[in-house]
């Protein structure tokens, strides 16, 4: 069996910006024969650098206090200067390492409220003492880092590796199930006499003097037969997120009650509405109609700017079907988090191979409305929405590249997405088109009358605003606690791994979306107004809305991001998220 134990780093990150670096950004000890795995499209557009590094073990050879490297620093030196100020950058903001050994994250453990442990896959760069002597992040942990205006690095890592050994089991060797760290900061003065005691390692605010700082590492190794190795991910999963859990059962609760009161409210409702109408239909003069009845002839009249209408039809349901059969599958395992990007990977490689049911349900839809301009239909079904998509990740990589982030993608993958679209989707959303047009139209069951009928005056709650306002509110109740769970993910850098509740959210919605959009559509029919189709597709697409304004809570609230940059950045990625749940919910 291999006995040499590679250790891999990632990318660094902060919770107080979005901009990620890569490893070599800043002035670490790096590898002399740096090797980088190959990365799949997933890892690329989330800004995944996995690069090799100098810490490298044997395995159950234990090792203290082993020097790495020693980088200095000259006050008279500008390159010097630059590389010493962007390290300290990175403490003041909090930066991340995240360390990878066997593809497992090394993670640092600490204790937090209520005497849980919550064990972190990265651990910081080092931590900062504000001029006014408050004591920022992780300096909290030692009583040491306590002088104004100071940075103290953490240049010593302790790491504890553990395995499950074989022996007992007839296999030979042994599998790692386990990898933890602590880090540490020493001031170290004699690089040849290195014992990892004594002060931290202070980097003072205003650089005057030469500065030596040294990197060490101790090693040790301990059996852990316990573990197996299919569930050596579980002490992550199960210490994450770090919030308050118990607030969330109970919100949970009261939003299922809340939301299973609405539910039947409005079924009863439906029903009693239904059952008095039918009751008057009986006893009336059957020649005389009123309600939904009047508007039969006109129901099916083609809407107002068909054209946009169907091709928002169309990309929906490529996107519906890509979440469905993505989430389906990370509900089987496929998408674990142990597969880096996978997630991202499908779910973009089944959106290109989905433009057939697009083009067909755009075209389809566009026929039925009687359209003529079948060509401009199936361009915009190709290019209009993810067009718009594509306009905003350009500007935002535009500013990740001029900040030198990891996150920007290079040019080559840039040129790839472009070629899957314009070499895969959009003629797969041709072929579609031409089987949609083919296809006879949408039969109605009515015909519709040549002169468009007169709409009584509305009341407040029938006008088309406050239907649509109040349609998104019940699909967003059944959202919200989950999305505080992926935005954390997203932007607090914390691991999603909830797939099975997440697809039984996806399934509720759906059934949410349908019933408050049947509903509010059989009420305005009935007002009779027939302008149904817009509406139906606004009514529960308004949930967008109340994502967007959930996002924008969550940015000022919970996040403690800062620089134009980074707001920039969030707000132009939420938008893309908002624009596809837009599409996908209407």
């Amino acid at each position: 069996f291999q006995s040499l134990i590679e250790l891999f780093v990632n990318r660094l990150d902060s919770v107080e910006s979005v901009l990620p670096y890569e490893y070599d950004a800043f002035d670490f000890c790096q590898d002399t024969e740096e090797k980088r795995p190959s990365e799949n499209l997933g890892q690329v557009l989330f800004g995944e650098r996995i690069a090799s590094s100098p810490y490298k073990f044997t395995f159950k050879k234990q090792e203290t206090c082993k020097k790495v490297c020693t980088r200095s620093y000259d006050p008279g030196n500008s390159a010097d200067k630059s590389k010493l100020a962007f390290l300290k950058k990175g403490m003041q903001l909090n930066y991340q390492h995240h360390w990878i050994i066997d593809n497992m994250p090394v993670t640092w453990c600490y204790d937090v409220e209520d005497g849980q442990k919550y064990c972190n896959p990265g651990f910081p760069i080092g931590c900062f003492v504000t001029p006014d002597g408050r004591v920022k992040d992780a300096c909290v942990i030692n009583s040491e880092f306590n002088k104004k205006n100071t940075f103290y690095l953490f240049n010593h890592v302790d790491i504890t590796i553990m395995y499950h050994s074989g022996k007992d089991e007839n296999w030979p060797g042994a599998r790692l199930v386990m990898a933890r760290l602590r880090p540490q900061s020493y001031k170290h003065t004699d690089e040849n006499n290195l014992s990892c005691e004594g002060p931290p390692m202070e980097i003072p605010g205003e650089f005057t003097n030469k500065l030596n700082l040294i990197y060490t590492y101790s090693v040790t190794f301990e059996e852990k037969n316990n573990i197996k190795w299919a569930s050596r991910w579980d002490y992550i999963l199960e210490s994450m997120p770090h919030t308050n859990i118990q607030w969330f059962r109970y919100k949970i609760y009261f939003t299922k009650s809340g939301l299973r009161a609405v539910a039947v409210s409005l079924g009863k409702l439906l029903l009693s509405y239904i059952r008095r109408k039918r009751k008057q239909y009986v006893t009336e003069d059957a020649q005389e109609e009123f309600g939904w009845k009047l508007v039969h002839g006109d129901v099916f009249r083609p809407p107002r700017k068909g054209m946009l209408l169907s091709v928002f039809l169309g990309q929906g349901t490529q996107i519906f079907i890509m979440t469905f059969i993505t989430l389906f599958l990370a509900c089987l395992g496929f998408l674990s988090p142990a597969n880096r990007g996978a997630l991202m990977t499908c779910a973009v490689v089944l959106w290109v191979l989905l433009g057939t049911p697009a083009g067909y349900v755009s075209a389809r839809m566009y026929k039925t409305f009687r359209g003529e301009k079948w060509k401009t239909n199936v361009l915009l079904t190709a290019l209009l929405c993810p067009g718009i998509v594509f306009a905003d990740f350009f500007i935002m990589n535009l500013i990740l590249w001029v900040k030198g982030s990891s996150a920007a993608i290079p040019f080559g993958t840039l040129v790839a997405i472009l070629a899957m679209w314009f070499g895969i989707s959009v003629p797969l959303t041709f072929v579609g088109a031409y089987f949609g047009f083919k296809e006879k139209s949408i039969e109605h069951p009515v015909r519709t009358n040549q002169i468009p009928r007169q709409i009584p005056e509305q009341s407040f709650f029938t006008k088309p605003l406050p239907g649509i306002i109040m349609g998104g509110i019940l699909p967003f109740g059944c959202i919200f606690i989950q999305l505080f769970f992926i935005l954390n993910s997203i932007w607090s850098h914390q691991m999603y791994y909830m797939f099975g509740f997440l697809f039984l959210v996806f399934i509720i919605l759906l059934i949410t979306c349908s019933e408050a959009t049947v509903l509010l559509c059989y009420f305005h029919l009935c007002a009779e107004d027939y302008h149904w189709w817009w509406r139906s597709f606004l009514t529960s697409s308004f949930t967008a809305v109340y994502l967007f304004i959930y996002a924008v809570h969550y940015f000022f609230s919970k996040l403690q991001i800062t620089g134009t940059a980074s707001t920039i950045l969030y707000f132009g990625y939420t938008m893309i998220m908002v624009l596809i749940f837009f599409l996908f919910t209407g």
